[in-house]
């Protein structure tokens, strides 16, 4: 892929919002251990995307509970866990983010991977494809982006699909979602 002079990919991840989309919209409860994406192969899929080093930045609310064995487990992968508190009423992660892609913006330099299907971050998204050398990524699953998230590829925001692109499972989810023809097929009606 061709460079474009960013020798480094910031991936955000908004560990609530992936975790209650899987849960909450996909499975409707909560999601199984095996059912939950492998975040070592999101962090290779970021690496693969724009063949280019990678910061990984796993954001997470320790309100309430720190679960300790996941955090450790995210920093063997090499992400860096954010854990962040504050009143009941604020969405901590959600500003955290915001936060970091606004600082993201000033830096001036780094493509940016943000793993979430909230519209919250659709300002900031936008902000930041108007700079003609960053790359700006969504992971997510794409019947549950936000209409504002999607409205932006328009401007040159990459989606990719935690399954289908990303290979971030290792069990089928059950979703419904248009195919595209060319990755259509019959044999996963068959089996």
């Amino acid at each position: 892929m061709a460079s474009n002079g960013s020798s480094e990919t910031f991936l955000l991840v908004d560990g609530e919002n992936i975790d209650a989309t899987l849960g909450g919209s996909l499975l409707g409860r909560r999601p199984a251990p095996e059912e939950r994406p492998r975040w070592d192969r999101v962090l290779e899929h970021a690496r693969a995307t724009w063949d280019q080093p990678v910061r990984g930045l796993f954001f997470l609310n320790g309100s309430a509970h720190v679960p300790m064995a996941f955090v450790q487990a995210l920093a063997a992968l090499d992400y860096r866990p954010v854990l962040l508190s504050g009143p009941s009423d604020v969405k901590v992660v959600d500003v955290a983010i915001q936060k970091t892609l606004a600082a993201l913006a000033q830096r001036g330099s780094g493509d940016v991977l943000l793993a979430s299907h909230d519209g919250d971050f659709a300002e900031h998204v936008a902000t930041l494809l108007t700079e003609p050398h960053r790359r700006v990524g969504l992971l997510g699953f794409r019947e549950l982006v936000s209409t504002s998230l999607i409205e932006l590829t328009a401007e040159g925001l990459e989606l990719y699909d935690l399954e289908d692109d990303v290979g971030a499972f290792t069990v089928a989810l059950p979703r419904m979602r248009i195919i595209p023809i060319e990755r259509f097929d019959p044999w996963t009606l068959l089996e």
